[in-house]
């Protein structure tokens, strides 16, 4: 019997239809390693998609292409899926851990650090004036990059502080800790290091790395729930 997975992202407002096409071609290569489940796509930025998506379908999973949970995972999206008649209350979709909760993708930013042989680390996020939540997960991410690589690693914001324009006299490399590209990583991230005089070199966001279609895989097939407090970071 086939099983049904939607990978939702937030998207890119000022481009739509560019974020949502990357994220499907994402979902593509998640269904290759998965095939007994049919596995969509949808953005939250581009209008109606999240409804397409779901109609027709009988339920299942929701993968939140995040990197913490909060509002968005907690709140934002099981209300677009009680819109669109397919509501989490009535046990159509269950709403799973977002991608940035995954202990495999710390995992795998260590690994990123560690390949880029930077001794400095800036671990780039984008944060949140209103909750504590994205960065704390960047301060845990950043704190085991140091601890396994031996690096010198600062987390920096474009949210919040710190700011990454902030973060001078640092080197080495710059992993933006994001689930995808757009205006944050290409623009406003070497602009703010451009800001700090960092010199250094920026890696593509941990989200493109072609190692995270397997991770999607294995976290859709663990069907973790998103919690109602702090990630769930331990095994």
């Amino acid at each position: 019997m086939t099983q049904h997975a939607l990978i939702v992202a937030h998207g890119q407002p000022s481009d739509p239809l560019t974020a949502a096409r990357a994220l499907e071609a994402l979902a593509a290569r998640v269904q290759t390693l998965l095939p007994d489940w049919e596995v969509a796509a949808a953005t939250l930025a581009e209008p109606g998609a999240l409804a397409r998506a779901v109609a027709g379908r009988p339920g299942g999973v929701v993968f939140p292409m995040f990197m913490a949970g909060g509002w968005f995972t907690r709140v934002q999206i099981p209300a677009k899926l009680a819109e669109a008649g397919a509501g989490a209350r009535s046990g159509l979709w269950t709403v799973l851990e977002p991608f940035g909760c995954d202990p495999a993708v710390h995992d795998l930013c260590v690994a990123l650090a560690r390949e880029a042989g930077g001794r400095e680390v800036i671990l780039a996020a984008h944060g949140s004036f209103k909750s504590p939540a994205p960065s704390q997960i960047a301060g845990h991410v950043a704190e085991r990059i140091a601890a396994e690589t031996g690096a010198r690693v600062r987390s920096g914001f474009i949210d919040q502080e710190p700011q990454l324009s902030s973060l001078t006299g640092m080197a080495g490399v710059c992993l933006p800790f994001f689930a995808a590209g757009g205006g944050h990583v290409s623009d406003d991230i070497p602009a703010a290091l451009a800001k700090a005089g960092f010199q250094g070199r920026i890696l593509p966001p941990v989200g493109l790395d072609p190692r995270v279609p397997e991770i999607v895989a294995a976290a859709i097939a663990r069907r973790v729930p998103v919690c109602s407090g702090a990630c769930r970071w331990v095994r």
